[in-house]
């Protein structure tokens, strides 16, 4: 993978971000680290204590030590990070972190392990509930325990289920089907948001949703296997892309780069219980054009889209067809602006992976 594009983003954000000074000394949790939007946003906060010597201190809950070691080992020095070996849904995870890191406290929380393949959504729906709503839980309670200045918990998209309007803000909750075992991801969302927004109630928590769209880039993992990582390998690879649906599902998408801005903003800005859309409204479209304009734009027409659909597509794990339109007017408010359009997007992720 060329890493010259990665690091060219973690640039550009660290120059664009102007209030980089707010971050001076704070001591940051996150989960889920090693994921596609944790290790971005960690790799993000490396670059940016780098650039401008913010003593930033990082705590990463991984479940996989040598992994996480292997994904930073280029950004990281010792007195940076600290790698903390845990499930979030061990029962002890609150006591084993607050005695840990009593002296050192933390200002931030970013929560992000989560299930978020399809296919172990369908097939395990009962760890994945689990694992969202108790792993959310945990974090609450550690951001409750050390006061936290704010704490994200990262939401999805999907939690708005189906939503019979044109342009989509925070308030406008759709229909999820119960029924449908995969809807124990969606559902779980609501659920979490739900729980932070009790906690910042009850307990005086200052906690915020992002409800993140599709992100991709720059970044993106080996074994991405998202149907933004599928078409771009077919792009690279010269093959045809082929769906197994109708690709009338519309998606919203946001480059990597922009996400981790994003957050950024609500972790400086963002109003204790409250969600907002992380999303580049310049990047909506349907699976379908999308795979279209991959072909036409990236692969220069040499490959074409196939439409291969089963009579039975429950096994491959599939979200229900949505039509949702995201507005990001909320995070824009706060003083976010994305920069990156989908074509680009797709060509620094390919220029990255080639």
């Amino acid at each position: 993978m060329s890493k010259n594009i990665l690091l060219e983003d973690l640039d550009i954000l660290a120059k664009n971000f102007k209030p980089y000074t707010a971050l001076q000394n704070k001591r940051f949790l996150v989960t889920g680290a090693t994921g596609l939007v944790g290790s971005f946003f960690v790799k993000s906060l490396l670059t940016l204590n780098k650039e401008y010597d913010l003593n930033i201190k990082l705590v990463a809950i991984v479940r996989n030590v040598e992994k996480a070691t292997n994904i930073f080992n280029e950004f990281v020095k010792d007195s940076e990070i600290d790698f903390f070996q845990a499930d979030v849904t061990d029962s002890e995870l609150v006591d084993k972190i607050c005695e840990k890191y009593e002296d050192m406290g933390f200002d931030f929380i970013l929560h992000g392990a989560c299930i978020t393949t399809s296919k172990i959504m369908v097939e395990n729906p009962v760890e994945t509930l689990y694992g969202s709503v108790e792993g959310t839980r945990q974090l609450l309670e550690v951001a409750k325990n050390f006061k936290v200045q704010k704490m994200i918990y990262l939401s999805s998209m999907e939690m708005y289920g189906s939503v019979d309007k044109s342009n989509v803000d925070e308030n406008d909750l759709g229909y999820i089907n119960l029924s449908n075992v995969r809807s124990c991801y969606p559902e779980s969302k609501r659920l979490c948001e739900c729980m932070c927004n009790c906690y910042a109630k009850e307990y005086g928590v200052s906690v915020c949703s992002a409800r993140l769209a599709q992100t991709f880039g720059p970044g993106i993992l080996e074994n991405e296997n998202r149907v933004f990582a599928q078409f771009a390998r077919s792009a690279m690879n010269l093959t045809d892309i082929v769906l197994h649906t109708k690709g009338l599902s519309e998606g919203n998408y946001c480059y990597l780069r922009d996400m981790a801005q994003g957050l950024l903003y609500i972790f400086l800005y963002g109003e204790s219980g409250e969600a907002y859309n992380v999303a580049n409204e310049a990047c909506h479209t349907t699976i379908a054009d999308m795979a279209e304009m991959v072909c036409a734009k990236l692969a220069n027409g040499k490959i074409k889209v196939v439409y291969d659909i089963p009579e039975n597509t429950s096994s491959f794990g599939y979200a229900p067809d949505v039509k949702l339109r995201l507005s990001s007017k909320k995070l824009r408010n706060l003083g976010w602006e994305p920069q990156v359009d989908l074509q680009e997007a797709y060509e620094r992720t390919i220029k990255y992976l080639s």
